[in-house]
């Protein structure tokens, strides 16, 4: 461990303590008047410079802190007028506007595509007789409010309703007792724009151990329905 510590402060406040000891009596230590007298000197430039440095960190703080407030308050003053650039522009229908405020123009808004085809369907079996339903959904970028509407068939009847969900995943607790199967349609949609639906079937087996398990079959995506 060293003697002296490694600290700018650590090192003034060390040879502070020890220069009234080695002054009052050097040659007692191996040193004379001159060595004393030359290091209380240095000792006190020291502690001057060092006081000098602390001074100008605070002042550097308290200059910086200005700083960013006075940063702050233009950019949230600037913004505002932005914002009153833009709306003026709006509606007065003058583009013109941004050119003459040397601003960009707002890049026209790229037109979002139909949600996608529901695919990748995987049922499992609840204990309660329930199906739950998962599926994946390549939806355009920027399509958010993606919604999804399942209906059921049973037998040679008609597609009936059975709920919409804002997940990709759906539990069905109305299969008919004694079915031995179902056919699901699932379509994406985002308010009025529809996706392709998709249509698979899902079969109901015993096993051999008298276990319950389904099967699942995607069947060709028919024509889109209107939105």
């Amino acid at each position: 461990m060293p003697i002296v510590p490694t600290t700018y402060l650590g090192k003034i406040e060390f040879y502070e303590a020890h220069i009234p000891v080695w002054t009052a009596a050097p040659a007692a230590i191996g040193l004379v008047a001159a060595d004393c007298t030359l290091l209380d000197a240095r000792i006190k430039a020291a502690r001057e410079a060092y006081t000098l440095q602390q001074a100008a960190l605070d002042a550097a703080k308290s200059a910086t802190e200005k700083m960013h407030l006075a940063v702050k308050a233009m950019h949230a003053l600037g913004s505002a007028d932005i914002a009153k650039i833009k709306a003026f522009a709006d509606a007065t229908n003058n583009p013109g506007v941004y050119p003459a405020a040397n601003l960009p123009a707002p890049a026209t808004p790229t037109p979002v595509g139909p949600p996608g085809t529901p695919s990748d369907f995987i049922v499992t079996l609840m204990q309660s007789g329930a199906v739950n339903l998962r599926w994946k959904c390549a939806n355009p970028t920027g399509g958010g409010g993606t919604n999804y509407k399942i209906q059921r068939r049973v037998g040679g009847g008609g597609f009936a309703l059975m709920g919409i969900t804002g997940v990709r995943t759906f539990t069905d607790e109305t299969i008919p007792a004694g079915a031995s199967g179902v056919v699901y349609q699932i379509t994406a949609f985002r308010s009025t724009t529809s996706g392709m639906p998709a249509q698979f079937n899902v079969n109901f087996g015993v096993g051999g151990d008298g276990t319950v398990f389904a099967t699942v079959t995607e069947v060709t995506t028919p024509m889109k329905m209107a939105a």
